[in-house]
């Protein structure tokens, strides 16, 4: 059997959390590539009553087991995922489907330590974690329940590699339809606000694959990018109207209003919970139209392209051109608003 493994490498038992979204498939296709035995905790489907331990189509790649599981409950993990059984390595794609407070202190932070704990008792001696780049300037409730993790792994004793990615495609092709209805972009202030550096959901999967083989990305926390340049949504803007066939046409949105928005919600929301969710929603888009998602230079306090390092082959631009081809579909789901 040819596997995608580096000479000399021994296939593992790899646990997975979050192998339903489109960067943990990604990653379970990587970990199969590579030979390894890859087990996925899956949660419920949220639209089905589907009992745990329920047979129905596998969500994960071919090649993977899929254990459904109540990741919040952690006799759960360990009744109906590990199973008694050993593995070596748990690899954590999960992260909240929404952001808000108690969804994601209940999964990014609980579920995950109870995953830890767990995988722990069945012998696991590395963890790979897929956090963000933008825990590194902390507003927002999911950050600090990401970090909050990230410092129990580290105090755990375990081998740990941290993986802080800059934007997902699908965060950033939100506005593909609306161009092909001949509708302007939207940018915040004049464009250039922000930049990153995007990666593919497959060139971060190898990349998070390969962390099971390279020892010099142990116990440590690795930012990283895709290839290229960093990219502003002005530019964004301006290559869809180019693979478009279209003249660019931009309508720009005061950060102001933003504020404003946040400000009304935030304030109605201390009588009507419901708004105080849609404050937070608010709070996330204002925060990623006006932070770059680039390695921060905690001297300076500024972003810096030049250190957020690259890994992979395909572009945003590349993405952008499929899509519009019609041979790639932009999955964005929970995520939209990221």
């Amino acid at each position: 059997m040819t596997t995608d493994r580096p000479d000399g490498a021994e296939p593992r038992r790899v646990l997975v959390l979050g192998a339903t979204g489109t960067i943990g498939r990604a990653t379970v296709r990587a970990l199969v590539s590579r030979g390894h035995e890859v087990v996925c905790l899956v949660r419920r489907p949220a639209d089905t009553a589907v009992c745990l331990g329920a047979t129905g189509p596998s969500r994960v790649p071919a090649g993977a087991t899929e254990r459904i599981v109540d990741l919040t409950n952690s006799l759960s993990v360990a009744r109906d995922g590990l199973r008694g059984e050993p593995f070596d390595v748990l690899v954590s794609c999960l992260a909240s489907r929404t952001g808000l407070p108690d969804d994601t202190w209940a999964i990014d932070y609980d579920a995950q330590v109870s995953a830890l704990h767990a995988s722990r008792a069945a012998g696991v001696t590395h963890v790979v974690l897929l956090s963000a780049i933008c825990v590194q300037k902390p507003i927002l409730a999911f950050q600090h329940a990401k970090l909050a993790f990230e410092a129990a792994l580290i105090a755990s004793g375990l081998d740990y590699t941290i993986v802080r990615p800059t934007a997902f495609f699908k965060s950033l092709s939100g506005q593909i339809d609306r161009l092909k209805r001949g509708k302007p972009f939207l940018v915040f202030g004049d464009g250039t606000l922000t930049a990153c550096k995007p990666i593919s959901d497959d060139d971060l999967g190898r990349y998070l694959a390969d962390c099971l083989d390279h020892e010099e990305r142990r116990n440590r926390v690795l930012p990283i990018g895709g290839p290229g340049e960093a990219i502003t949504p002005k530019a964004q803007g301006e290559r869809l109207f180019a693979l478009l066939g279209r003249e660019p046409r931009f309508r720009h949105v005061p950060v102001v209003l933003l504020d404003v928005i946040v400000t009304i919600l935030a304030t109605i929301g201390r009588w009507v919970p419901a708004l105080a969710a849609k404050a937070e929603v608010a709070r996330i888009g204002r925060y990623y139209a006006t932070e770059s998602m680039l390695v921060l230079d905690p001297a300076t306090g500024r972003y810096d392209a030049q250190a957020t390092p690259s890994t992979g082959s395909e572009t945003l631009f590349d993405y952008y051109a499929r899509v519009i081809r019609g041979d790639a579909t932009a999955e964005r789901g929970d995520h939209a608003v990221f």
